[in-house]
């Protein structure tokens, strides 16, 4: 991994950095996470993306499959798929640092066009493989554009699509070739997904979801299990508990008020249900969750 790109990334990182470790770029999807320390588990149903670790590591759950890694690897979601991460190495003078990339369908489908067939099959929505050297190098001129910004809007769209290209032409390929297949199962599925993030806290028909899909309601119950590992309401009850928790965290919002605001009307059930997801009830899990960060203070 070029020591280039970690130092502009850092550097940047360092400047522009949120609370939660988040600097967003100038760039259109494009943000850098530095953390100086291990972290708590993070929930999250993520857009697909693909990570570049430069620094620290990290481990990823999605189902039964757990992947530990760490600087020069990258992190490829290819679909809307639970995750739980964490940050398990970390410190003040070598902090977590990637940078983030988030996969444009648009931009992967004028590529596929013009590129052909893929170079490997699909494979699993989740992996990790070593960062390629020209993903290296097109995000570190990427990020060299920030020092000039008359640059920014000239140049920003050719680098994001050489990123993608580049990454299609990698150990990726296949799995983000997919996200730009017209009328793929997995774009089809991204247009339900959207809806139902459009809508989180109103009920939404399967027949509404599969219309959505283009699909019959049989084929969209098969294809979106396969392609995220959860039913259409696994993963509506999913997306509303990892979005209350964080209206709680984030937003200090009461447990009530978070419940209602993700679509809940029974307080007990939102109780119950986030208890199974997060191994406690709401507010032992915020309890919890103030002590750590008073800790890291």
């Amino acid at each position: 991994m070029s020591q280039t790109l970690l130092d502009a990334a850092q550097r940047y990182a360092e400047a522009h950095a949120d609370a939660d470790g988040v600097a967003v770029t100038p760039f259109s999807g494009v943000a850098i996470v530095r953390q100086n320390s291990p972290s708590a588990l993070q929930y999250a149903i993520s857009k697909p993306l693909v990570a570049l670790v430069l620094q620290g590591a990290k481990r990823v759950t999605m189902g039964n499959d757990t992947f530990d890694f760490g600087a020069g690897e990258s992190l490829l979601i290819a679909a809307d798929v639970p995750t739980v991460s964490q940050i398990i190495r970390a410190n003040a003078r070598a902090p977590y640092i990637s940078l983030v990339l988030d996969l444009d369908s648009a931009v992967i489908e004028s590529l596929a066009v013009e590129m052909g067939p893929p170079p490997f099959p699909y494979g699993t929505p989740v992996r990790v493989d070593p960062t390629d050297a020209e993903v290296a190098d097109a995000a570190s001129r990427l990020l060299r554009l920030i020092d000039r910004p008359a640059s920014v809007p000239i140049l920003q769209k050719q680098l994001i699509r050489e990123l993608h290209f580049w990454l299609l032409s990698g150990r990726h390929g296949g799995a983000i070739r997919n996200l730009g297949v017209p009328g793929s199962h997995a774009q089809r599925v991204g247009r339900a997904v959207a809806l139902i993030r459009e809508n989180l806290a109103r009920p939404l028909r399967v027949e509404q979801l599969a219309d959505a899909a283009g699909m019959s309601p049989s084929s969209f119950h098969e294809h979106f299990r396969a392609v995220t590992s959860l039913s259409p309401l696994q993963f509506q009850k999913q997306l509303r508990l990892i979005e209350a928790r964080r209206l709680m965290l984030s937003e200090g919002q009461v447990i009530s008020h978070a419940a209602y605001a993700v679509g809940y009307e029974s307080i007990p059930q939102f109780t119950r249900e986030y208890g199974r997801m997060f191994g406690a009830p709401p507010a032992r899990d915020m309890k919890a969750a103030r002590t750590r960060l008073q800790t890291a203070a």
